[in-house]
């Protein structure tokens, strides 16, 4: 089963809703620049290496919005596996896929796609978190201070 793990929404003026999800649900806002689309990340749990330490919980974003974009409405972001094979399975089903998917640096592969309701759903094939990371046989991360020093300085988590 593919998860959902992040949602997005499209804004118009992004300074108006940062403050809007700020003041009202308590949401922490990062302004990103031109080269990731102006697009704002919006943390709303707690995460930790492994994702939201709440079960069930998810972040999200926001997009600006474009006069030449279909369906600019709120949507999920599905985790998959492969997402040219999940596109494959859209096209087959009857729903429409939305371009090529996008590399997300430091996060994943990334495309939107149409239902047969006319829902805009996007999906992202995700980069395995700290994949770089040697791990013991049960699974942990083996990490000296140093790596935690300076990954604590660089990383952004976006989901």
């Amino acid at each position: 089963m593919n998860p959902v793990v992040h949602f997005e929404m499209p804004y118009s003026n992004r300074l108006r809703m940062s403050k809007f999800y700020k003041t009202v649900f308590g949401w922490q806002t990062q302004m990103l620049g031109k080269e990731m689309g102006n697009y704002v990340t919006a943390t709303t749990t707690e995460t930790d290496d492994s994702g939201p330490k709440r079960p069930g919980a998810i972040n999200g974003g926001f997009y600006p919005k474009k006069p030449d974009w279909p369906a600019q409405y709120p949507s999920i972001v599905i985790a998959v596996d492969d997402i040219k094979k999940s596109m494959k399975k859209v096209k087959d089903a009857g729903g429409k896929v939305l371009g090529e998917p996008m590399e997300i640096p430091d996060v994943g592969h990334y495309v939107s796609f149409i239902d047969l309701e006319g829902n805009r759903v996007s999906m992202l094939q995700p980069i395995p978190h700290n994949w770089h990371v040697p791990r013991t046989k049960q699974g942990k991360q083996v990490r000296s201070r140093r790596d935690v020093r300076s990954k604590s300085r660089s990383s952004r988590k976006i989901i």
